[in-house]
């Protein structure tokens, strides 16, 4: 059996082994990554041998770590890469190449409609009725988009939302609120079948699905880095954050917002945020927090958006694709039955 993991942001970690009597045999570890001193990977072989088929992830870095001699270097990936690399040899998990890709940006929509998209572009990937998806958000007003399973009472200010244009939507994936201002973002969703983050823990997928992202970043000449669980950040500040939803059909959302441009002074009377959500964060402003795009980059949004299509189309050979008008309907509905409604909305009240 045969993996391979790429740490994001780090080095091509590849494992071989054998199963026999329900135990890992025969295991080499190799990869394009730098470890001192040479007899530490004897060490790390030594130590997934004979593991049981069924140890995860977790329990694969602790052998390795628990094997390692004192003073061990390892650079440009971790024990917890090599559990990741076995799992996806144990579930023989196929790579981003394996699949046909196809990216979307297509015309403004609602939010609501936006979010209706995401549930059933998912759905559709992960029941092979779409391929694999990335799609670029336009959306046609304002609006503050509250996580799956966050409070609608404890999250907005109403007024302060009324007052600068922002309507009030929920998601299904879970995480924080994002506040849409119009221009002001960048948005895209990953509609990807399970198999693709098959043997990784649910932190690593996040980092998995972003790295194309942060690829594109640097090329644009922002130091860009994962800062798990979900944030995308630069020396400056975080640019953006992540959140997934995974369908029991086998599909899986992940999408991420990034600011392209920020008002401080809006967030905070359209937004409630706690002193106990920034209390281990080291500042008492979020729009501080903050480094948007344009000004890391005085580029703009869509010149921005073209070079996260160029770089995803380049790394992974996608072509350009749209929404049909069958999906666009499924949504239309969707919309109507659930993400316009008042029980959708304060279902946490």
């Amino acid at each position: 059996m045969h993996g391979e993991y790429k740490v994001p942001g780090g080095k091509l970690v590849v494992v071989d082994l054998e199963v026999e009597d329900g135990r890992i045999a025969d295991f080499h570890l190799a990869g394009d990554f730098f470890l001192e001193p040479d007899t530490a990977l004897d060490a790390i072989d030594a130590a997934v041998t004979g593991l049981p088929v069924e140890a995860d992830a977790a329990a694969i870095a602790a052998a390795v770590r628990g094997a390692l001699p004192d003073g061990a270097q390892l650079l440009g990936f971790t024990p917890e890469s090599v559990g990741t690399a076995v799992r996806r040899a144990l579930v023989t998990a196929p790579g981003w190449r394996d699949f046909e890709w196809e990216v979307v940006h297509e015309k403004a929509v609602s939010p609501r409609m936006n979010l209706a998209l995401d549930e059933v572009l998912t759905a559709r990937v992960g029941d092979g009725r779409r391929r694999p998806t990335l799609r670029l958000w336009e959306w046609d007003e304002s609006a503050v988009v509250i996580g799956s399973f966050q409070s609608y009472r404890n999250e907005v200010d109403p007024d302060g939302a009324a007052r600068h244009g922002f309507d009030v939507v929920r998601r299904i994936s879970g995480g924080g609120a994002m506040m849409m201002a119009a221009g002001q973002i960048i948005t895209y969703s990953l509609y990807v079948p399970a198999s693709l983050v098959a043997g990784m823990t649910f932190a690593d997928s996040y980092a998995f699905l972003d790295d194309w992202v942060l690829q594109a970043l640097r090329s644009l000449g922002i130091e860009a880095t994962y800062q798990p669980l979900n944030d995308i950040a630069s020396p400056t500040g975080k640019i953006g954050g992540a959140a997934q939803k995974r369908l029991a059909n086998g599909g899986v959302l992940h999408h991420a917002t990034l600011s392209y441009d920020i008002d401080g002074e809006v967030m905070t009377e359209v937004l409630r945020i706690g002193r106990e959500k920034l209390s281990d964060k080291g500042t008492t402003s979020a729009a501080k927090r903050v480094d948007p795009l344009r000004s890391q980059t005085g580029l703009p949004r869509e010149q921005i958006i073209q070079r996260f299509i160029e770089t995803f189309s380049r790394l992974y050979g996608a072509e350009p694709g749209r929404i049909t008008e069958e999906e666009y309907a499924e949504a239309e509905a969707l919309v109507a039955a659930k993400f316009a409604t008042d029980e959708w909305l304060r279902r946490v009240p």
